[in-house]
């Protein structure tokens, strides 16, 4: 069975950093596109980052550009969001998905063409 498991999130101040990791196991990584989501309390789940398969080509929504930085270690079949600078509004439910096509964008804009999805970890930002 596919799975894709986070983790990394918790509790930190705003300014502060956070690093999150998307395992995957029970397919072949390196195939599939990543997308990494968030969904605040109250709002839309909202795709923030992806990074597209083969290539490593990324891209970010305007709201963490320049903050958040996605990356891929295909050869441990895990995808990271490293997320500086934090501030409340990052306060969510961080999820990663998968997608075996390119761009990666196809997946953040269009998350139902997600093919795996993991289950989440919570990042709560304090003011």
């Amino acid at each position: 069975d596919v799975q894709l498991v986070e983790s990394g999130g918790g509790l930190v101040q705003a300014g502060g950093s956070l690093r999150l990791s998307c395992a995957a196991s029970g397919l072949r990584f390196g195939e599939y596109s990543i997308g990494w989501f968030r969904q605040a309390p109250g709002k839309q789940r909202v795709g923030i980052a992806c990074i597209n398969r083969y290539t490593a080509t990324t891209d970010y929504a305007d709201s963490v550009k320049g903050r958040f930085a996605i990356s891929r270690d295909d050869g441990k079949s895990t995808a990271f969001l490293q997320m500086n600078n934090l501030e409340a509004e990052d306060t969510a439910v961080y999820t990663c998905a998968v997608g075996q096509f390119e761009p990666c964008t196809v997946l953040t804009r269009y998350p139902t063409a997600a093919n795996y999805w993991g289950r989440g970890t919570q990042v709560t930002i304090s003011s």
